[in-house]
């Protein structure tokens, strides 16, 4: 009887280990039939020289590395002593096959400012690749190489991936051509500082240089983003790594395949995500939308009367739940299309009609000094003057209060020496002794909304009233 209940014990653990084996997938055919469709980039960018060049001390150490495993130096490194070969590669990166006769993705920063881009097949044949296009914004390049009948990805929809499933990444790490890393989705529609028009795909797959531009794989081997950007202190891999979405890649792709480059919807504004703090101070239930802090003058949110404070909580149908949602929303709109766009101002939604119209292909910020002159900290901690008529036309002829000195609440608050306080809850400022009169009216504890203007830029900023 003993024996028949361990034997009965036994039996349970292998049909539960069995369960959790099927649950892990297995990356092998994925890595067999895709790793065909991955290629390896070298270029050597405009303006480098062919003299010899000694091995840095992380080459150095990366080649003591191999050599311990046998392996007589890394692939794409001289060895010691040896002197480099003429026009040797000043960048490597990856890409993946998207059409079989030789368009392949990668990533912009692998290309940029390269002077010859080479393409290595994963049979070994090597091809000088044209650059069709690069996109910057996305960071996305589409490349050409004389070839047929190639292998090429399929790609599936970016945006039904959920956070937790598993993904694999198969590109050059240091060189290492078709090397797979595995790992699971951390997060969805990451937004990263300068960003604006990616909604990035976090995850903890091992990404390191010569990964970029590479395709990450969901389990059925679709292309559901390529790989860019690795947060790390190191310059490896420390489980933080971004992708972009395919459905982004491929609408640039298509852009820079027909017209050489990507033409994008633009509003004119300025925008900043709904704090909590923020949200009070408009009355708002939420912190869902985009917080307009600044319209540019003449530009189409102008014509179409979006105002600052403004929050625009739908853009043509589609809901804005932060405010990174709104420039990638806006970017895939046809320059010239009129669309409806859903606002909250002063506690009531409206809907504007907006016509979009093309982003400008340079963005300028204008830096200014002021000067400090000496008064009193008000009750939020600003010492305030008058604008000079330098100013008044930096900010285009409206009224303002220069930010002299600041303290207290305000500088938790991040306002700075040398800002221009233009809005307090919605109404525009008229003078330091009706702000000061309209501050001493505000209950202690409660939040105000402050507009200000920065180096070019507008932004709200809460600030508590009292200490």
């Amino acid at each position: 009887m003993k024996f028949l209940k361990l034997n009965f014990i036994f039996a349970l653990f292998l049909f539960f280990n069995s369960l959790n084996a099927i649950d892990l997938p297995d990356f092998s055919v994925i890595a067999e039939e895709q790793g065909k469709t991955v290629v390896n980039i070298s270029v050597v960018n405009k303006g480098q020289n062919n003299q010899n060049i000694s091995l840095s001390r992380e080459e150095e150490q990366l080649q003591e590395f191999f050599k311990r495993f046998g392996i007589p130096g890394m692939p794409g490194m001289t060895p010691p002593g040896e002197n480099r070969r003429k026009n040797p590669p000043s960048g490597t990166g990856s890409g993946f096959i998207i059409e079989s006769d030789g368009y392949i993705i990668t990533n912009a920063h692998v290309v940029f400012q390269a002077e010859t881009v080479v393409v290595k097949l994963s049979d070994k044949r090597e091809f000088n690749a044209e650059i069709v296009g690069i996109d910057k914004r996305t960071d996305v390049a589409l490349l050409k190489i004389k070839a047929k009948n190639l292998p090429k990805v399929t790609f599936g929809n970016s945006e039904l991936i959920k956070v937790g499933q598993w993904v694999a990444a198969i590109g050059s790490p240091f060189g290492l051509e078709n090397t797979m890393t595995v790992g699971i989705i951390s997060a969805i529609n990451r937004a990263l500082p300068q960003e604006n028009f990616v909604p990035f795909i976090q995850t903890d797959v091992a990404i390191n240089p010569g990964n970029s531009g590479g395709p990450l794989f969901d389990t059925k081997g679709h292309v559901i983003g390529i790989n860019s950007q690795i947060y790390s202190k190191s310059g490896g891999s420390m489980g933080l790594s971004f992708a972009i979405p395919a459905d982004v890649a491929i609408n640039v792709a298509e852009q820079l395949k027909t017209n050489g480059k990507v033409i994008r919807g633009w509003l004119g504004i300025v925008i900043q995500e709904i704090s909590k703090e923020l949200s009070e101070s408009f009355g708002m239930k939420n912190t869902q939308g985009a917080l307009v802090a600044g319209v540019e003058k003449k530009s189409p949110a102008d014509s179409g009367g979006l105002l600052p404070g403004d929050v625009i909580i739908k853009f043509n149908k589609n809901i804005i739940n932060k405010s990174s949602d709104l420039p990638r929303y806006v970017g895939l709109t046809k320059p010239k299309t009129t669309v409806p766009v859903e606002i909250l101002r002063n506690g009531k939604v409206l809907t504007l009609n907006i016509k979009v119209g093309t982003i400008p292909s340079q963005e300028k910020i204008t830096n200014s000094r002021l000067e400090n002159q000496p008064n009193k900290f008000n009750s939020i901690g600003l010492v305030l003057n008058s604008l000079s008529d330098q100013q008044k036309k930096k900010i285009g002829g409206r009224k303002g209060l220069l930010v002299k000195d600041v303290q207290g609440s305000s500088l938790t608050a991040g306002i700075m020496k040398g800002d221009i306080i233009l809005v307090v809850n919605n109404t525009p400022v008229k003078s330091i002794q009706s702000f000061n009169n309209d501050l001493r009216k505000i209950p202690n504890g409660k939040v105000i909304a402050i507009l200000l203007y920065r180096n070019g830029d507008t932004l709200f900023v809460p600030v508590k009233v009292g200490k």
